[in-house]
C-alpha cells in the first residue's frame, strides 16, 4: 500500500513538473547536434552558432561574413547551405528565421532565404517602475526591477526574454516607464542597468533608458533643468560621458516631455525641439538617440481638440530636431483606443526622422483577460503609414514575470507579431498568426485552421462589442477596463471623461470633428481631408470620430445609425460566443492546462462583451429614444 502511494505521488509530481505553463513561448525546437562551420567571432555570433548546432534539422550548415553589398545590415541569405550575413546580428536572425522556417515546414530540407528589415529600430518599450510595478502591465511584476537580489534565476530569466525578442528581430529595449523616475540616471541603478546590458548583448538587444526631463534638478545637482542652461548641459555631458562608460552600446534615451504633468522644456519657455537637441547633443559623441515622445497630452493647447495637439505641437518644429532625434508618436491621434484612424503627424513632419508606437499590452482592450490578436490593427496602420517613412517601430510591452510572460496565452502572439512586423510590415497578419499557432500550439490543421480565423476576426470583434462605428474612449475612468459611457467626474479635467468623447444627446451621437466643428480633419492630407470631412463619404468605422450623426442617420447597410449601432454590439457579443463554442472543439489537440486556461478567459470574455453591450446600449438609449434591438 505505501509502495502504491508513493508511486502515485511520484506520477502526480512528475505530470505537474512537465505541464504545459506557455513559457517556452513560441520557441519550442527540436533537440540536435548539428554541424555548424563558422569563422571566429563575437557573443553574438557565437550565439547563432549554438543556436543552430542545438536545434537545426538540416546538413551541415555554413554561415559567413560577407561584405554590406551582397547582403544589407541586419539582413541575411541563405542558399541552403550557407548562411551570409554582414553583421553578426545578421547572422544571429538568420539564424533564427531558419528555425522558425523549418518548425513550420516541418522539414529543414529546401529552404531558401533571403530577409532585410524594414525599420533600424526595433523596440519594446518597458512601462516598469523601480519597485517592480509596471504601469498598464497584467502579467505580474516586472522581469528587471522586481529581484531584490540579482541571481542565476534573475539572468536566466533574462536570457530567455532576450532570446524570444532575437527570435523575432526585436534589437532594442527601454528598461523603464515613460513616466520616469530621477533615480533612474543614480549610480545604483546604472550599475543594474549595466548588468542587463551585459545579458542580452549576445542577442543582439541594446537597452535604452526613459529618463526624466528634471532629473538633475530632481536630484539636487541644479536648481533648474532649463536646457539652455550651462550647468544643466554639463550635467547631461557628464551623465552621458558615465553611461557610456559603463555600456559602451547604450541606445539612448526615451523622453516624454510637457505631458500629463511631467517636466520638460516648457517649464523654461523652451521648445521641444531644444529640450531634444540639447540631450542629443550629449548623446552624438556616443552615437546615442532621443526617442522625443509627440505625446503631450494636457501640455500647452488647453481646451483644443485632444486628438489635434500633437501637429499643434510639433508641426512648425519640422525640420529644427538633431539627427539623432527621433519624433515617436502613436499610432492614432489620441490614445491606443481599439480603432483610430491614422495619426496625422505623420503626414506633418517632412524633415523629421520619425518612429511609431504601438502598444502591445492591451490597455483598452481587455487587458489580460480578452482574446484580442493586434496585428490586423498594425497592419491598419501601416496601409496608411508607409514603414519606409519611419526609421522605428516601437511597442509598448505586454511582458511581465508571469510564468507565461503575457498572462493571457494568446497574449504572446501580439508580442510575436510586433517583431515580425517591425522586421517587415509588408507581412500578412495571417501568415504571421499562423507562425505563431504552429511554432506555439501544433501544427494539426484541424486546430490551426480555425483557431487561425478566430485569431484574425478578434480585433474587429472587440471593436464591436467595446466601440464600434468610430466611438472611442468611453472605458471607465484610470484602468479603462470595461463601459463606462456616463463617466463624468466634474473635478476632472472634461477630456479625462467619457462624456467628452462620445457626447451623446437628443439629436445623434458622436464627435463633430468636421470642418463644421473642431476642423481636425485638416490636418490630414487629401483624399483623406475630404473623404473624412463629409459625412456621406467618411467610412462608417470612422463615422463617430469624425461627426455627431443623427440616430435616424440612413447608413450605407440601410439600417438607421441606431440599428448600425445595435447590429455591431450583437455581432460583437455573437462573435465571442462562438469563439467559446469553438475552442470546445479545440480541446482535443492541445495541452489541458492551457486549453482550460483559455476556456476560462473567453468565458470571461463572453460576459464582458455582454456587459458592454448591454450598458452601452442601455445608456445611448436613453438619449435616442428608440428600442434596443
Amino acid at each position: 500500500m505505501k509502495k502504491t502511494l508513493v508511486l502515485i505521488i511520484t506520477l502526480i509530481l512528475c505530470l505537474g513538473a512537465s505541464a504545459e505553463d506557455g513559457h517556452q513561448l513560441w520557441l519550442r525546437y527540436q533537440q540536435t547536434h548539428a554541424q555548424v562551420n563558422a569563422p571566429q567571432g563575437g557573443e553574438i555570433l557565437n550565439t547563432a552558432c549554438r543556436e543552430l548546432r542545438n536545434y537545426w534539422l538540416g546538413q551541415a550548415i555554413n554561415l559567413q561574413l560577407v561584405s554590406q553589398n551582397i547582403v544589407a545590415p541586419e539582413g541575411y541569405a541563405f542558399d541552403g547551405k550557407t548562411l551570409k550575413a554582414s553583421t553578426e546580428s545578421g547572422l544571429l536572425y538568420g539564424a533564427y528565421a531558419l528555425l522558425r522556417e523549418q518548425t513550420v515546414r516541418g522539414t529543414a530540407k529546401g529552404i531558401i532565404l533571403k530577409s532585410t528589415p524594414k525599420s533600424k529600430y526595433r523596440i519594446l518599450n518597458h512601462w516598469d517602475n523601480l519597485d517592480g510595478s509596471i504601469e498598464r502591465g497584467y502579467a505580474g511584476k516586472s522581469i528587471f526591477w522586481n529581484s531584490p537580489i540579482k541571481g542565476e534565476a534573475y539572468d536566466t530569466r533574462l536570457k530567455e526574454y532576450a532570446r524570444a525578442n532575437a527570435s523575432v528581430g526585436i534589437n532594442g529595449t527601454v528598461l523603464d516607464n515613460v513616466n520616469a523616475s530621477p533615480k533612474m540616471l543614480t549610480h545604483t541603478y546604472l550599475d543594474s542597468v549595466a548588468h542587463i546590458a551585459n545579458i542580452l548583448r549576445p542577442y543582439g538587444l541594446r537597452v535604452y533608458l526613459s529618463v526624466n526631463f528634471g532629473t538633475p534638478k530632481a536630484l539636487g545637482a541644479t536648481n533648474t533643468a532649463d536646457p539652455l542652461n550651462k550647468r544643466v548641459i554639463n550635467w547631461w555631458n557628464k551623465k552621458a560621458k558615465e553611461i557610456y562608460k559603463l555600456i559602451p552600446d547604450f541606445g539612448g534615451f526615451c523622453v516624454k516631455a510637457n505631458s500629463e504633468g511631467q517636466p520638460g522644456p516648457f517649464d523654461y519657455g523652451r521648445t521641444h525641439a531644444q529640450g531634444a537637441n540639447m540631450l542629443a547633443d550629449a548623446l552624438k559623441p556616443y552615437g546615442g538617440l532621443v526617442f522625443w515622445r509627440s505625446f503631450v497630452y494636457g501640455s500647452k493647447h488647453k481646451g483644443e481638440d485632444r486628438v489635434k495637439q500633437a501637429v499643434s505641437e510639433f508641426a512648425d518644429l519640422d525640420g529644427t530636431f538633431r539627427e539623432n532625434v527621433i519624433l515617436q508618436s502613436k499610432n492614432g491621434p489620441l490614445d491606443f483606443q481599439p480603432r483610430e484612424p491614422y495619426a496625422p503627424i505623420f503626414d506633418q513632419m517632412h524633415h523629421t526622422t520619425q518612429a511609431v508606437e504601438l502598444q502591445i499590452t492591451q490597455e483598452y482592450l481587455g487587458h489580460d483577460k480578452h482574446l484580442v490578436y493586434l496585428a490586423p490593427m498594425w497592419q491598419e496602420f501601416f496601409s496608411f503609414v508607409s514603414v519606409n517613412r519611419l526609421k522605428g517601430v516601437v511597442g509598448v510591452a505586454n511582458i511581465g514575470d508571469h510564468i507565461n510572460w503575457c498572462g493571457h496565452p494568446f497574449a504572446q502572439s501580439n508580442w510575436y507579431a510586433f517583431g515580425r512586423l517591425a522586421w517587415d510590415a509588408s507581412l500578412n497578419s495571417k501568415t504571421i498568426g499562423e507562425e505563431w499557432l504552429i511554432q506555439t500550439y501544433t501544427d494539426k490543421y484541424q486546430f490551426v485552421a480555425p483557431v487561425l480565423d478566430m485569431m484574425l476576426s478578434s480585433r474587429e470583434a472587440c471593436v464591436d462589442y467595446m466601440e464600434p462605428l468610430g466611438l472611442h474612449h468611453i472605458m471607465a475612468f484610470d484602468h479603462h477596463y470595461g463601459p463606462e459611457p456616463d463617466g463624468f467626474i466634474a473635478s476632472y479635467p472634461i477630456e479625462w471623461c467619457p462624456v467628452y468623447y462620445h457626447k451623446a444627446d437628443a439629436h445623434g451621437l458622436g464627435f463633430e470633428r468636421s470642418s463644421k466643428g473642431t476642423n481636425a480633419t485638416a490636418q490630414y492630407p487629401e483624399p483623406y481631408r475630404s473623404l473624412y470631412d463629409n459625412l456621406a463619404t467618411c467610412p462608417p468605422e470612422y463615422l463617430l470620430w469624425f461627426h455627431h450623426v443623427a440616430w435616424n442617420y440612413r447608413m450605407p447597410s440601410g439600417r438607421t445609425m441606431w440599428q448600425e449601432l445595435n447590429a455591431h454590439y450583437n455581432k460583437g457579443v455573437k462573435t465571442v460566443q462562438n469563439y467559446e463554442n469553438l475552442w470546445q472543439q479545440m480541446k482535443p489537440y492541445i495541452d489541458e492546462a492551457r486549453w482550460q486556461h483559455t476556456a476560462n478567459l473567453l468565458h470571461l470574455q463572453e460576459q464582458n462583451a455582454e456587459l458592454w453591450r448591454n450598458t452601452c446600449l442601455k445608456y445611448f438609449a436613453t438619449f435616442s429614444k428608440m428600442p434596443i434591438e
